[in-house]
């Protein structure tokens, strides 16, 4: 499956940090099939999301369609760059 990205926008983006932030992560995860981020943090609000399952619900938000992790990349050619197209900021992950 291709995922098309520009269907997404940047307030879509903004809406999954909301719904992040109303759910708590455990239960954000668990309602979007998504898991913790190893390497890359999405910065927004002086706050760090998940940037792939970020991107992953606002695409769901935007299409309806819900997508699996496996389904797209996660990393710098991935939502990292997707995110960044979008304007915000993701930067590796720190140490601890």
């Amino acid at each position: 499956m291709t995922v098309s990205w520009n269907r997404g926008t940047h307030a879509d983006v903004l809406r999954a940090i909301g719904e992040y932030d109303r759910l708590g992560s455990e239960a954000f995860f668990a309602a979007h099939g998504f898991a913790p981020t190893t390497t890359y943090d999405l910065i927004w609000d002086d706050k760090s999301y998940p940037p792939k399952a970020i991107l992953g619900t606002a695409y769901e938000l935007a299409t309806g369609q819900q997508l699996a992790s496996g389904e797209f990349e996660g990393g710098k050619s991935g939502a990292v760059k997707v995110l960044g197209q979008l304007g915000f900021s993701v930067r590796p992950r720190s140490a601890g």
